[in-house]
């Protein structure tokens, strides 16, 4: 089932807001197998955030529309080991934060760069602003130019032939 893309974009800053980037007020669930699930919805559109925590960590996202799956994303990323455990708590504020800023234009992550509060930077870099088939990478560096962390994802439409 097709979407519409304009829609669809809309929805997902909506969910994004919604789940991993509002923190504690994100409601999520605990599976069996130790990952955690995420769930919003809004009408027909339903967004399903399921990852597995820890360092490292990964996961995907899926939507769907009218329940049936139209598009997903995954996931895949890193503190390094060179980063002190007290900074792993500033790191993961920086990323929630930065993915509080997600663009409709870009819906798949945070914006191509966020100065945070806390002496970090956080830099996107995606290859296309194409919401049926994108990929990229996030950073986290220090003010003075430190890398911290960094994450991979790439997604797009599925379903629909």
């Amino acid at each position: 089932m097709k979407a519409d893309e304009r829609e669809l974009r809309k929805f997902l800053v909506k969910a994004k807001k919604a789940t991993y980037s509002a923190g504690d007020l994100a409601k999520s669930i605990k599976q069996k197998d130790g990952s955690t699930t995420m769930v919003f919805e809004d009408g027909d559109w339903r967004y399903h955030d399921n990852y597995f925590g820890g360092e490292p960590y990964g996961g995907r996202e899926v939507v769907l529309f009218k329940n049936k799956p139209v598009w997903m994303m995954v996931y895949y990323g890193l503190v390094y080991s060179t980063v002190t455990a007290e900074d792993i708590q500033k790191i993961y504020k920086t990323l929630q934060d930065a993915l509080s800023r997600v663009l409709e234009i870009v819906p798949f992550r945070g914006p191509a760069v966020h100065d945070a509060k806390n002496g970090m930077i956080y830099i996107n870099h995606y290859e296309c602003m194409r919401v049926d088939n994108f990929s990229g990478f996030e950073e986290i560096y220090t003010k003075d130019g430190k890398q911290l962390y960094k994450a991979s994802y790439a997604g797009g439409y599925v379903a629909q032939r």
